[in-house]
C-alpha cells in the first residue's frame, strides 16, 4: 500500500513538472513573438526618381564619348612627345657625332698646314744652298768674270730662283686641288653615311662602329 502511495506521488510529480515544462516554454513564444512584432522592419517610402541621374541617355553617352576622344588624344600626344624625344637624342647623337669629326678635321688641316710650312721652309734652304753652290761653281770656273755676277749673274740666278719658286707654286697648288677633290669624296660619301643613319630606324652602325680614323676626314 505504501508503495503504491509513492509511485502515485511521483507520476504526480512528474505531471507537474510536465506542465510547468510546457507552461514556460509557450510563455516564452508568446514573449518571442511580442519582440518579433515590436522590432519588425518598417517599409521604406522613397520619392520615385527616374534612374541615371539628372542626365538623359544622350547626354551619357555623348559625355562618354568625348571621354573617349579625350582619352585618344592624350594617348596620341604621348605617342608624339615619345617620338620627339627620340629624335632629339638621335639629333644629339649626330651633332655629337658630327662635331668629334670636325675636330678631327682641324686637328688634320693644321697637321697639314704644319707640315706644309715644314716642306716650304726645306725648299727655300734647298733653293739658297743650289744658288750658293751655283754661284760659287761659277765663280770657281770663270774667276776672270767677277764683273758679271752683278751685272749678269746676279739677273741668271734671280731669274732661276724665280722659275724654281714658280715650279715649286704649280705643284703645290695641284697637289691641294687633288687633295680638295680626294677630299670632298670623302665628305660626301660620310654625310650620305650620316643622313642614311638619321633616317626613322636610329642610328645604327654599320659594321658595329663608326669609321672615326679615317685618314680623310669631313670638314664640317
Amino acid at each position: 500500500m505504501v508503495r503504491r502511495d509513492c509511485f502515485s506521488f511521483r507520476s504526480l510529480v512528474i505531471d507537474n513538472l510536465m506542465f510547468l515544462t510546457c507552461l514556460v516554454a509557450e510563455q516564452e513564444l508568446a514573449n518571442l513573438e511580442k519582440w518579433k512584432e515590436q522590432n519588425r522592419a518598417k517599409p521604406v517610402h522613397l520619392v520615385p526618381r527616374r534612374l541615371g541621374g539628372s542626365q538623359s541617355e544622350t547626354e551619357v553617352r555623348q559625355k562618354q564619348q568625348l571621354q573617349l576622344m579625350q582619352s585618344k588624344y592624350q594617348q596620341k600626344l604621348k605617342r608624339e612627345e615619345s617620338v620627339r624625344i627620340k629624335k632629339e637624342a638621335e639629333e644629339a647623337e649626330l651633332q655629337k657625332m658630327k662635331a668629334i669629326q670636325r675636330e678631327k678635321s682641324n686637328k688634320l688641316e693644321e697637321k697639314k698646314r704644319l707640315e706644309e710650312n715644314r716642306r716650304r721652309e726645306a725648299f727655300r734652304e734647298h733653293q739658297q744652298y743650289k744658288t750658293a753652290e751655283f754661284l760659287s761653281k761659277l765663280n770657281t770656273e770663270s774667276p776672270g768674270r767677277s764683273a758679271c755676277q752683278s751685272a749678269v749673274c746676279g739677273p741668271q740666278s734671280s731669274t732661276w730662283s724665280e722659275l724654281l719658286e714658280l715650279k715649286w707654286q704649280q705643284q703645290e697648288e695641284e697637289r691641294a686641288k687633288i687633295h680638295q677633290t680626294e677630299h670632298r669624296r670623302v665628305n660626301n660619301a660620310f654625310l650620305d653615311r650620316l643622313q642614311g643613319k638619321s633616317q626613322p630606324g636610329g642610328l645604327e652602325q654599320s659594321g658595329g662602329c663608326w669609321n672615326m680614323n679615317s685618314s680623310n676626314s669631313w670638314g664640317i
